[in-house]
């Protein structure tokens, strides 16, 4: 059911466009490494500073400039509720790259738009967030933040995976052990918002022999969609 929803998302809506000059961004750089379609145009001497054009089912959208969303680049790893190592340009790119899938996501990347998930269920305080790291021994580095937003939030929290460990007791958190082998492929997680479709987010990522293909989405019907499909397989 995971991969059916990843493949779903697999026809790419949305264009890139990098205005700037003779030079190439490290922004163009990054977006070919991802097989992320993406043109440049040269802008005229003493023209503006570069900036990134999104269209969106052959649709202008809105524009960025470079400088403020090279920051995905390197992207923050940071615990829930240290807004101050989540740049805004980070979390603009955020939004612009709903449902773009990328070809080679590293770990580092997933763990940078986790960080924002759990942030974003942070900030709403309630509803469900469901999380899976593929095997349940993954959540022994970050058990701290699950801890704490059980802790600080009102949140229904599960997390899934192939069962190789024993999780520790938090409360508020609920584990699901599986032995399923879509779900060991799988880096997820989804929140629903709380109640505020404008908030509901996910991660779908699989891991694949050069790093993960995945995308994240904004969109409440998809969000839904893995919140489902991850509740499936509660025990």
């Amino acid at each position: 059911m995971l991969d059916a929803i990843l493949e779903a998302t697999a026809h790419p809506r949305k264009q890139f466009v990098v205005y700037r000059g003779a030079e190439e961004t490290d922004l163009e750089s990054w977006f070919a490494r991802h097989s992320v379609d993406v043109t440049h145009r040269v802008l005229p001497p003493g023209g503006p500073a570069p900036f990134l054009a999104i269209r969106e089912d052959g649709k202008f959208t809105g524009v960025l400039p470079v400088e403020s969303v090279e920051g995905l680049l390197e992207p923050p790893i940071v615990r829930p509720g240290d807004r101050s190592g989540v740049s805004a340009g980070y979390r603009a790119l955020f939004e612009v790259l709903d449902e773009t899938t990328f070809a080679t996501m590293e770990r580092s990347e997933l763990l940078a738009v986790s960080r924002e998930i759990e942030d974003r269920a942070l900030r709403v305080g309630r509803g469900t967030l469901r999380v899976s790291f593929q095997q349940l021994s993954a959540l022994e580095p970050q058990a701290a933040i699950y801890r704490y937003l059980a802790r600080e939030t009102a949140l229904e929290i599960h997390v899934h995976g192939v069962e190789d460990w024993t999780p520790p007791a938090i409360d508020g958190v609920t584990y699901h052990g599986d032995d399923d082998s879509e779900l060991d492929q799988y880096w997820t997680l989804a929140f629903d918002g709380g109640g505020d479709d404008t908030q509901a987010c996910a991660l779908l990522a699989r891991e694949e022999s050069d790093g993960y293909r995945g995308c994240w989405t904004n969109d409440p019907e998809r969000v839904q969609e893995v919140l489902s499909a991850l509740r499936a397989r509660g025990t």
